[in-house]
């Protein structure tokens, strides 16, 4: 090594920190190709009795050097942590894993008993995780607590085996009395997509134990985001969730929606640039209603939300009493949306919750829907097909059964969702309302629209139509807060009101449908938040119902005096 070499590395090792069983080389720009280039760096290794943390981030550690700092480690059974990021800068992909395999091996023999470990930002792609796959598998991790993997390109590949070692080091440790209980795990940017995700959550539902999981930015969508509910709803001790930039959808948010009515320990809930829409936004509005005690910190950034939906998410943070920031920027809610928002918050003394909307996108193009509902409807007053009708009749669990009854039953429903008519109702009520499925409140919605188009000036045939519409919001309202909202932007979303996910096909509005909804809105079951949430998404698109303006004042009067009525 060149004099001038020499003098370049020893002044950069004098600035090395050391204290508290803790070894620092970080940050100093070492280039360690071999066991000469890293003998200052492994005489302080080996001469610090109790190596309880070493960090090496920020260098760059050839595979020459990897085995001499390895031997320097074979006797430091003390050693805990390993802060191993950004350390092979400059390194041909291939070194990387032999690397960490002669780092792992080190470990292992000493004896070590690690309970933090970061190889964040070492694009090492899914050979890099077999350099580790035998130390995950291996008692010195039985006693892991933190592992952050953020930004190593592992893919697919790299995200199963991350996967299968932890479940065999959970299946490992637990045999021998000391179950593996790791608390973080950090794998954002590692475009881990639905596979890799997948196979990530059989683990957290095994270990159970997590208290943070960051996963941005890895191309999962909602089969994946599905697959992660499913598995953190089996954490009860969750307080940070990141799965930022990654493509949720109406489908994912609503899974993901239910997973948190599971979880109380929640701080931070981060779904930016997430595609959650106005949808799944209003379904996590419901999630904060009835839970979510301790968040502190909300982001549901860039998600394609609307103003109503917006302001209902606003509404719902009020109430936390540990609320510290919201962030909807970047989102649809033009310049009025936005000062309503900020209105709502300061009105409150709470201006200061709000995060920037300096990145509001607008307004949804009204052009663009049309466009996007084109050759929905041939104008005729039917909505449904016979085919989607059986559909509805199918989802809602009203064909279990064998029995000729049933079998009657189900044809008798399935002609009335073909064509409704008041005769049709007064003779099958009772029907109508049993076979409302409450985890399906979508499937009440299309049935409450078909019922409400039946009012008529006829006293008594309304007096059957408000019978059955009772029933019907009964079950769906009474269920939980996420089913309730759920029921409600779906009757808005077919009632034109609210923004959809996809092809929705509108259903053609009568006033009956309105006058039955305020018939609804005055009864017990249709409470004070529930008419809060309605008021707030038809304040702001009302002109949806123009076409029936005297039916929508009388809505939008009983729902001011409801939502009101405790305030």
């Amino acid at each position: 090594m060149a004099s001038d070499d020499i003098a370049q590395l020893a002044d950069a090792l004098s600035k090395t920190h050391v204290g508290d069983g803790e070894l620092s080389f970080k940050g100093l720009g070492l280039k360690l190709d071999d066991s000469e280039s890293a003998a200052e760096l492994l005489r302080k290794i080996e001469q610090y009795p109790g190596l309880r943390a070493l960090r090496l981030e920020g260098n760059t550690v050839g595979v020459e050097a990897a085995k001499a700092i390895a031997k320097a480690l074979e006797s430091k059974d003390q050693l805990q942590r390993c802060y191993w990021s950004d350390m092979f800068t400059g390194r041909l992909r291939s070194e990387i894993p032999t690397a960490l395999m002669c780092l792992s091996g080190a470990l292992m023999s000493a004896g070590a008993r690690l309970t933090e470990l970061d190889l964040s930002d070492n694009a090492f792609g899914p050979d890099g995780v077999k350099g580790i796959e035998q130390l995950l598998k291996s008692p010195s991790c039985h006693t892991l607590r933190e592992l952050r993997l953020n930004n190593c390109g592992m893919g697919i590949g790299g995200g199963k085996i991350l996967a299968e070692a932890l479940i065999e080091c959970h299946k490992k440790s637990t045999a021998v009395g000391s179950t593996l209980r790791l608390k973080v795990l950090v794998a954002g940017r590692n475009r881990l997509e639905n596979d890799g995700a997948s196979a990530l959550a059989k683990a957290f539902q095994l270990m159970g134990s997590l208290e943070e999981i960051h996963m941005p930015q890895n191309g999962i969508n909602y089969a994946g985001v599905m697959a992660l509910a499913s598995a953190i709803r089996h954490n009860p001790e969750l307080r940070v969730l990141n799965f930022n930039d990654n493509t949720f959808t109406k489908r994912g948010t609503l899974a993901m929606a239910q997973a948190l009515r599971h979880l109380r320990n929640i701080q931070v809930i981060n779904f930016g640039d997430c595609l959650v829409r106005s949808e799944g936004a209003i379904a996590l509005a419901a999630v904060l209603t009835e839970g979510l005690p301790v968040l502190k910190e909300l982001n549901l950034s860039f998600g394609e939300i609307t103003a109503g939906a917006a302001l209902v998410v606003a509404q719902a943070v009020l109430d936390k009493p540990h609320m510290e920031k919201v962030n909807l920027n970047g989102n649809c809610l033009g310049e009025d949306g936005c000062d309503v928002l900020r209105e709502v918050l300061d009105n409150v003394d709470k201006g200061d919750m709000l995060a920037s909307l300096s990145e509001d996108e607008g307004e949804p193009d009204d052009e663009e829907d049309e466009d996007s509902d084109a050759g929905d409807s041939d104008g005729s007053d039917e909505c449904y097909e016979t085919g989607e009708c059986e559909e509805i009749v199918k989802e809602n669990g009203m064909n279990g059964g064998e029995s000729p009854e049933k079998s009657q039953s189900q044809a008798e429903i399935l002609s009335f969702l073909s064509h409704p008519s008041a005769e049709k109702l007064s003779h099958m009520k009772m029907n109508l309302q049993q076979e409302v499925n409450v985890s399906e409140p979508n499937k009440a919605a299309e049935l409450f629209l078909k019922i409400g188009s039946l009012h008529s000036q006829d006293a008594q045939a309304n007096a059957a139509v408000f019978e059955v519409i009772d029933g019907v919001l009964k079950k769906v309202l009474f269920a939980s807060a996420l089913q309730s909202h759920c029921f409600l932007t779906t009757l808005l979303v077919l009632m034109g009101v609210l923004k959809g996910e996809g092809k929705v096909k509108k259903v053609p509005l009568v006033p009956g449908q309105l006058l039955c909804l305020e018939h609804a809105v005055q009864q017990e079951y249709f409470t004070q938040d529930h008419a809060s949430v309605l008021h707030t998404l038809l304040s702001r698109n009302g002109d949806a119902l123009k076409s029936c303006s005297s039916a929508r004042d009388r809505l939008s009067s009983a729902l001011e005096k409801k939502s009101h009525k405790y305030h």
